[in-house]
């Protein structure tokens, strides 16, 4: 009955409102970046571009798509993101359920050596010396190893895991089953919402990260798409490299060349958010159940 009374019609009717707007003035700025990416560039220029291209050509794609420093860059970025996020995953699991079994020895020793680099950073410089004497400058393995573990992702598959009867897990061990059947047929297919939150979180960090090659690589193969994507938004002259190389190449001609930095930049941006936003409504309907059980502990 409280439902069709006025005042909640009010409030239904001023929430959705709300929502909306707020949503419209989120999407807005990314759709009109796309619409100059997906535009003449020339025309964009006079303005008056919204959230639809008034020219529409795909000369800003192929300027960036011809550069092979470009193709390079994709790939260690798609090998960083699975690699990475696999290992993480193994790690992460791994660890989350050993710190599950209360017979674990130092366990709480452990939990606290581990939670205080939460807290206290030694700063880019120890980590720079440490990666250096670890050899692990200006190789792949940089983009791996350091971020294998989180203790927060940790934390929140291992309060997930929590929520696991322990007498179904009792009762396995009873037929037979070692920790690694335990863990593979019987925790994995349960914690799936936590796992599939992780991953995304995982995946879109290792993604979207270019600190990691600004501090530490040196070598322009080993760079990431979003390294020279942050490289193109600052450095005009890298831009107009790649207009010049797509001429080269016969990508584009002189007579229809039809792009400038700003489109360029654009497509860039609409290139390197694009997988995630793919990816991203497979995996968003276990956000709500995997984030509140594994934060959240009885």
């Amino acid at each position: 009955m409280k439902y069709s009374t006025p005042g909640y019609r009010i409030f239904t009717i001023f929430n959705i409102s709300f929502m909306a707007l707020l949503g419209l003035i989120t999407v807005f700025p990314y759709l009109n970046v796309m619409a100059m990416a997906f535009n003449e560039s020339r025309d964009t220029a006079l303005g008056g571009i919204t959230v639809f291209p008034r020219e529409p050509t795909l000369y800003n794609f192929k300027v960036i798509l011809s550069n092979s420093a470009i193709s390079q860059a994709a790939i260690i970025s798609v090998l960083r993101v699975v690699a990475g996020t696999i290992l993480s995953l193994i790690v992460q699991v791994s660890a989350a359920y050993a710190f599950t079994k209360r017979s674990l020895w130092g366990r709480n020793a452990l939990l606290l050596f581990l939670i205080l680099p939460m807290f206290f950073n030694g700063g880019i410089i120890p980590q720079y010396l440490l990666f250096s004497k670890l050899h692990l400058l200006n190789h792949f393995l940089i983009y791996i190893l350091p971020g294998a573990f989180v203790f927060y992702n940790m934390l929140i598959i291992r309060t997930y895991m929590y929520t696991i009867p322990e007498s179904l897990l009792e009762s396995a061990k009873i037929d037979g089953a070692n920790e690694i059947t335990v863990l593979r047929r019987i925790i994995l297919p349960l914690s799936m919402p936590i796992i599939a939150t992780i991953t995304l979180w995982t995946a879109v960090l290792n993604w979207n990260d270019w600190i990691t090659t600004l501090f530490f690589i040196t070598k322009p193969k080993l760079y990431t798409l979003q390294f020279i994507m942050m490289q193109m938004v600052r450095e005009n002259d890298l831009i107009a490299s790649l207009i010049e190389e797509a001429i080269k190449h016969g990508q584009v001609t002189k007579i229809k060349l039809t792009t400038t930095p700003e489109a360029i930049k654009s497509a860039q941006v609409i290139i390197t958010t694009i997988p995630i936003i793919l990816v991203y409504p497979f995996l968003q309907k276990y956000f709500i159940q995997g984030v509140l059980i594994g934060a959240v502990k009885d």
